[in-house]
């Protein structure tokens, strides 16, 4: 009887003008690696033997070969083997060529994980995948790194778990393919791999791991491995949200309203972890979202509420205190009237410039609740610079709530942002960030062109930045008086500059008055207690009008304060041993 041949077709005219050219048998879906091959002789012959004898008709461009590489390690193997025992219906098949798909094909095959190329994939699964492509975007967006990878057409994992498809290794012994997928000895924990999905050959060129993406939290590798079911979602989150794993939690919340953006539960569990993160007003916006799509929703009223409150909204607050049903009771209204009570004061102390006034309701109104307010901080920050408090002011806003400008201009509109912004400014300017003081004033004019104390701030802030730079410029120049008039220019628009006063001193010590520099030194530290410019300059001063013991008072400071500079210790040694001179101890 007549072999088929993979030469050979059917010499049938009927069968060929039916099906065509086509071959008559059917094509199989397994790698040709694994077939038995009858010879001419009818004899059956193994792999290894047809892998030697008929190299030129065994395809060289397998799935496999490309995948794991011409030839994968025997110790580790990539799949389970499977035994090389022929099978009945195997006797007499013989070995067919493969076409090799196109490139084309290949690459939309395992874009979506399937084996079987031309098979129509369901609807539904697209559409998954089209969400986890969405969800992979949004995230690198959000974070700024790329470490999430496409496992499979419903899962996608860290980068670091895609089993063997690993990066390079450091020695630089390895092999990339066509899809840049590093070929090298695969070390796994205990001889598995990480995860069982092994996903499809991701086309992207293979970078070195950043710090952050080694502590990245695997929270939303777990969550779209649950097969996208969004209640599991969501029990994993609140357990990682119980064991104050917020940031992981946050994760998971946001995976399950990528799946269902239309349960409000998810979008208030959400807003808790958002919160828990600091990032206060963020949780807001999520929490109104979960409101409007269930306005009887208590919890949400509740904690919308809450944070209202921590924003210092206090009109708001009440309002959905009072539709939280039994999440809320009259503690919670009792103190948030306590807060407007302060910041009623607050408003009339401004009103009447009584600072010490105005420091001390802002204060409360933060103690009492409203911790996350940045109108109040800014208040506070305010009268601080009013009374002098120069570096309390500083303290005060970088001790404060920091959040997105764009969040501020949502939350609080241009004209409330831009108070902010002019807060800001005063400070910075009062610590010597004049660049930073411009850029804020800046910004705040552009979203209030109206404002006038903006404008005057512009103005002052412009003129302390030119004397500032003019007199740095002579200073280098060793032109001391010239900049000590540049230094007073600037005094004249800004009395109470630190920073001016400080480079005025050492214009002084330079020309030889030393008083006068002590005096600008002293200035400087009344509005700055930590400036330790103007106090080693001080201290340095006073030695040079052998006031040792004022010297030894500002060196003590210095050497608790920077321990490592050894020009204080040494200025210190020597003060001490001025002082033990002049009282006639042996030194």
């Amino acid at each position: 009887m007549e072999e088929f041949s993979p030469e050979r077709r059917s010499g049938c005219g009927i069968l060929n003008a039916v099906f065509g050219k086509r071959n008559f048998w059917p094509r199989r879906t397994t790698s040709t690696g694994s077939l038995h091959i009858i010879n001419n002789n009818n004899n059956v012959i193994n792999d290894k033997t047809a892998a030697n004898s008929n190299t030129k008709r065994r395809r060289s461009g397998s799935d496999e070969t490309e995948f794991f590489g011409p030839e994968a390690p025997p110790s580790k193997p990539s799949v389970k083997s499977v035994p090389n025992h022929p099978k009945p219906h195997q006797q007499n098949l013989v070995q067919k060529p493969v076409v090799e798909p196109s490139r084309a094909t290949t690459t939309a095959t395992q874009g979506y994980g399937n084996g079987n190329l031309g098979r129509k994939m369901p609807k539904e699964t697209i559409s998954i995948s089209g969400e986890l492509e969405s969800m992979i975007v949004d995230h690198q967006k959000a974070k700024g790194n790329s470490n999430l990878l496409r496992a499979s057409s419903s899962n996608m994992m860290i980068y670091g778990n895609l089993g063997n498809l690993r990066q390079p290794a450091a020695g630089g012994n390895t092999t990339t393919n066509s899809y840049n997928v590093a070929k090298d000895n695969v070390s796994t924990p205990n001889g598995k791999y990480p995860n069982t999905v092994m996903g499809n050959v991701v086309k992207k060129p293979v970078e070195e791991k950043r710090k952050e993406e080694q502590q990245q939290p695997a929270s939303l590798c777990r969550a779209l491995s649950t097969r996208m079911d969004p209640e599991q979602l969501k029990f994993m989150g609140n357990e990682d949200y119980k064991n104050g794993r917020f940031g992981e939690a946050l994760a998971l919340y946001e995976a399950a309203i990528a799946i269902d953006p239309n349960k409000a539960s998810y979008r208030s569990n959400k807003s808790a972890a958002l919160a828990a993160l600091g990032r206060v007003l963020e949780a807001v916006f999520e929490c109104r979202e979960a409101i409007k799509i269930e306005p009887h929703y208590h919890r949400a009223h509740h904690r919308l509420a809450n944070l209202y409150l921590r924003l210092g909204d206090v009109e708001k607050a009440i309002y959905h205190y009072k539709h939280a049903g039994l999440e809320a009771d009259q503690d919670d209204i009792a103190k948030a009237r306590t807060v407007q009570t302060h910041l009623n004061k607050c408003t009339e102390a401004k009103r009447r410039r009584d600072w010490n006034s105005l420091l001390k309701e802002s204060d409360s109104a933060i103690n009492d609740g409203a911790d996350s307010a940045p109108q109040i901080f800014s208040l506070k920050a305010e009268a601080l610079l009013k009374l002098h408090r120069h570096q309390d002011a500083d303290k005060t806003l970088l001790g404060g709530p920091i959040f997105n400008f764009d969040d501020l201009n949502k939350y609080f509109g241009p004209i409330g942002n831009a108070n902010l912004l002019v807060v800001r400014a005063q400070v910075d300017m009062a610590a010597g960030r004049f660049d930073e003081a411009l850029g804020a004033i800046q910004r705040a004019i552009k979203l209030d062109p109206n404002n006038k104390e903006a404008n005057t701030v512009m103005r002052k802030a412009r003129a302390v930045a030119v004397a500032r730079s003019n007199g740095n410029e002579h200073f280098k120049a060793s032109k001391f008086s010239e900049a000590c008039l540049a230094y007073v220019e600037g005094l004249e628009h800004d009395p109470h500059n630190a920073v001016l006063l400080c480079n005025r001193a050492a214009c002084w010590s330079k020309l030889g008055h030393l008083e006068k520099a002590v005096d600008d030194c002293t200035l400087a530290l009344n509005l700055r207690p930590a400036y330790t410019k103007a106090r080693l300059r001080r201290a340095d001063c006073n030695f040079k009008m052998k006031k040792w013991e004022a010297s030894i008072q500002d060196y003590t400071i210095l050497v608790r304060e920077t321990p490592e500079n050894e020009e204080v210790k040494k200025g210190l040694s020597q003060a001490q041993m001025q002082l033990n001179k002049q009282n006639g101890e042996v030194v």
